[in-house]
């Protein structure tokens, strides 16, 4: 495998995804920021934070593997939620775990969440941007 993922001693722990991913690969994966479109360009999951966090790593998924790689070579995910508080951190995390089991895989890759006013088109709530590391 070419990305272990690591919860330090000495680090915070925390639940939804773990500090550290440690690589050991010689291929580099770097994904666009992924939103929730269908492949035809539609919104999915208007005004809801958890469908749309679903359909952005589902789209991840299928991103990697048009490269071969799946989302347990991604090493670091950064997260834009628009108007982002406790209560959307909660449903982005609902969303990405209905993702991880229709994937069957668990999504706890380092991640930075950001809260921003807007994306590039409107009624996308949710982005997520994403690096894989392959052997």
């Amino acid at each position: 495998m070419s990305v272990e993922l690591v919860h330090p001693e000495g680090v915070h722990r925390v639940e939804v995804h773990h500090q550290v991913a440690d690589t050991r690969g010689t291929r580099t994966v770097y994904l666009a920021g992924q939103v929730s479109w269908d492949v035809r360009g539609d919104l999915v999951g208007h005004d809801d934070v958890a469908a749309q966090a679903e359909r952005c790593y589902l789209n991840i998924a299928a991103a990697l593997d048009a490269v071969g790689a799946t989302v347990a070579d991604l090493a670091k995910v950064v997260v834009y939620v628009v108007d982002l508080d406790e209560t959307r951190a909660e449903q982005f995390v609902v969303g990405r775990e209905r993702a991880a089991a229709a994937l069957g895989v668990e999504l706890q890759q380092p991640s930075t969440w950001i809260g921003v006013t807007a994306l590039a088109a409107p009624g996308y709530l949710v982005e997520v941007d994403a690096v894989a590391v392959l052997p």
